[in-house]
């Protein structure tokens, strides 16, 4: 990166990082550290108000390009955005599966007429979108989803069944994956429809958590209607555009999520020495693992996030999920080893602390967004060109 360059990212910098102080405050200074994975539910209506807010001072979608309503900002400034952003302590985004996976998406492979209809909306939070993959039989296999769809006139009919369905609850549009080619199997066959959510033939019933809330959802289908053009890229060639979504999905704002990581286990370490665990050999040692793990997963992320910049996300970005999952999960669990007995009992009305919210959703992050296992065989097939898996 020329100087030029580097001064340009520190002066953007500064900007996003006086945008924030200046504007988290007033009614929107309650909403510091607000929602989160395990704490979607919190202040939602709040939440989406401060993303407007950002929106209208054009702090959304700041990585597009400058003619879908983006700044048009380099990596390093996304970076920068991301990282300022969750520093800031800012409430978590509502609407970043519409900003970071599907807009994206629609960019690269959409056409102008879905550009034209789809991204202003999601630049101005007007739309909320969730993500249509996992199906009960078929999990991280993709490849194996049963929902289908068919043309009927001008319309796509879309019948089946998704699961774990982030917030499907809030959405107004989802991103589906259906089989549109009646005999295909696995990869052939797909599609990539988009299909509003408030019509009849659409019902989502959330799924309670072990952290008793609910962001998942499952999603029936059952003659949904979708316009003809709704499809991203050609009938048939949905694989495609799905493993896109999927790069999308793990670039650039995970610099944002490890400022997240950090500060959890900065906390984990303090109460570490205000209760004694640090004393323990074997905590300590454990600390001091997922300080390290956590400085090289932030090397990894910055390596490979030069495909995700360039607009054609790569299966290389399969081995930042597996490290950010796994090291959550081991947090989690190192949060309620030092916590000690105090982490098995809960409040008056069974209420959850931080910690223990932090053990059990960091649960689910080695499943959702891909299971450590799928992410395992992508890197080994189209990373390392190791023959593939026996299939049944």
């Amino acid at each position: 990166m020329s100087r030029a360059e580097e001064r340009g990212t520190s002066e953007f910098r500064a900007e996003v990082r006086d945008w924030l102080r200046s504007n988290l405050t007033g009614e929107f200074a309650g909403l510091r550290g607000r929602g989160g994975p395990g704490r979607e539910h919190e202040v939602h209506a709040e939440r989406l108000a401060w993303e407007r807010h950002m929106a209208a001072a054009g702090w959304t979608c700041v990585g597009w390009p400058e003619e879908y309503g983006g700044r048009g900002a380099t990596l390093e400034q996304q970076i920068a955005f991301h990282e300022e952003y969750a520093l800031a302590d800012a409430p978590a985004r509502v609407n970043h599966i519409g900003e970071q996976l599907l807009g994206p998406t629609l960019i690269a492979f959409g056409t102008p007429e879905q550009r034209e209809r789809f991204l202003p909306r999601i630049v101005s939070v007007e739309e909320m979108w969730c993500q249509g993959y996992s199906e009960p039989d078929a999990g991280s296999d993709l490849a194996n989803v049963r929902t289908r769809a068919e043309l009927d006139g001008g319309e796509w009919v879309v019948t089946g069944q998704k699961v774990w369905t982030s917030l499907a609850h809030e959405a107004d549009w989802c991103f589906v994956v259906a089989r549109t080619e009646p005999g295909s199997a696995r990869h052939a066959g797909l599609s990539y429809l988009l299909v509003p959510m408030h019509q009849e033939g659409v019902e989502v019933r959330p799924i309670v958590q072990l952290t008793g809330t609910s962001e998942f959802n499952e999603v029936f289908f059952d003659g949904a209607r979708t316009a003809a053009g709704n499809v991203v890229g050609a009938p048939g060639d949905g694989w495609r555009i799905a493993m896109a979504t999927l790069g999308f999905e793990r670039g650039v704002s995970t610099l944002g999520q490890q400022v997240g990581f950090r500060r959890e286990l900065q906390a984990v370490t303090d109460l570490a020495r205000s209760n004694g665990a640090a004393e323990d050999p074997l905590i300590r040692d454990r600390l001091v693992r997922a300080w390290i793990g956590l400085e090289a997963m932030r090397a990894t992320a910055l390596r490979t996030m030069d495909g995700v910049a360039s607009g054609a996300p790569g299966p290389e970005a399969s081995i930042g999920k597996i490290f950010w999952a796994t090291w959550h999960r081991s947090l989690g669990e190192l949060a309620v080893d030092v916590c000690g007995t105090a982490s098995t009992l809960t409040g008056p009305d069974h209420d959850l602390d931080d910690w223990q919210r932090l053990y059990l959703f960091s649960r689910s992050d080695t499943i959702y967004a891909g299971s450590n296992e799928i992410q395992r065989n992508i890197i080994a097939e189209r990373v390392l060109g190791l023959p593939r898996e026996p299939r049944p």
